[in-house]
């Protein structure tokens, strides 16, 4: 269920999964009228998302929603929202109705049942879910030494609120059952640093260990990841 794209640079490697991208969200709307997508942060997605921006797609028939979301505003510099707002939504892009997973409550436990709410309401399973990897393996903010991780890899729950304790902010974050009701999961490694974790991570062992494993493990989602230098 693996199939791994191996490019010169990272580049290359953003241009053709967003040409993937852009290929399964047409799929969709070609065979429901609606197409759903849940993106990641961080720096590494800019280039593709940039690239997809500018993709030909129907942008009115796709939605998009996050893998998992910083408790800040969402005009705050490590909003995730921020991020896909700035660098995917615009263009014809803009087109493309999103679904936050902030909400207004004091901090992110409070805001939990709110998201959880918005996130079921989205035309089910997730045609594309955008993963990334941290060089500890985590994915989403299914961290390994977070005090939820156990929640989020049982939970029957769609979302769960995360306090990771060596990263900044509290989470929300799809658990590991929404991401993998999903119909494609997509990953970008990139440096040796990744190559690494992405290699013991695919040898198996605990999910706990390498939260990444719960989408590198199974058979039951396909998972397509694009690697480069």
């Amino acid at each position: 269920m693996l199939t791994e794209h191996h490019c010169a640079d990272g580049a290359t490697a953003a241009a053709a999964m967003a040409g993937r991208i852009a290929a399964l969200l047409n799929e969709a709307i070609a065979a429901r009228g609606v197409a759903t997508l849940a993106l990641s942060g961080g720096r590494s997605p800019i280039p593709m998302l940039r690239a997809l921006s500018v993709s030909d797609v129907d942008w009115s028939k796709v939605i998009v929603t996050l893998v998992d979301e910083r408790w800040v505003a969402p005009d705050h510099a490590d909003s995730n929202e921020r991020l896909v707002r700035e660098n995917l939504l615009h263009g014809a892009a803009a087109a493309a109705r999103f679904v936050s997973m902030k909400n207004g409550a004091a901090d992110a436990h409070a805001g939990q049942a709110e998201c959880e709410t918005a996130i079921a309401a989205l035309p089910w399973p997730l045609d594309i879910v955008v993963l990334g990897m941290g060089e500890d393996g985590h994915t989403a903010s299914l961290f390994p030494d977070a005090a939820e991780l156990a929640e989020g890899l049982a939970t029957r729950a769609m979302t769960l609120a995360i306090s990771p304790p060596a990263a900044p902010h509290q989470r929300l974050s799809l658990s590991a059952r929404t991401i993998l009701s999903s119909r494609h999961i997509l990953l970008q490694i990139g440096g040796a640093a990744k190559r690494a974790v992405y290699e013991r991570a695919r040898a198996g062992g605990p999910v706990a260990e390498l939260p990444i494993r719960l989408a590198l493990c199974q058979d039951d989602v396909p998972v397509e990841v694009w690697i480069s230098a």
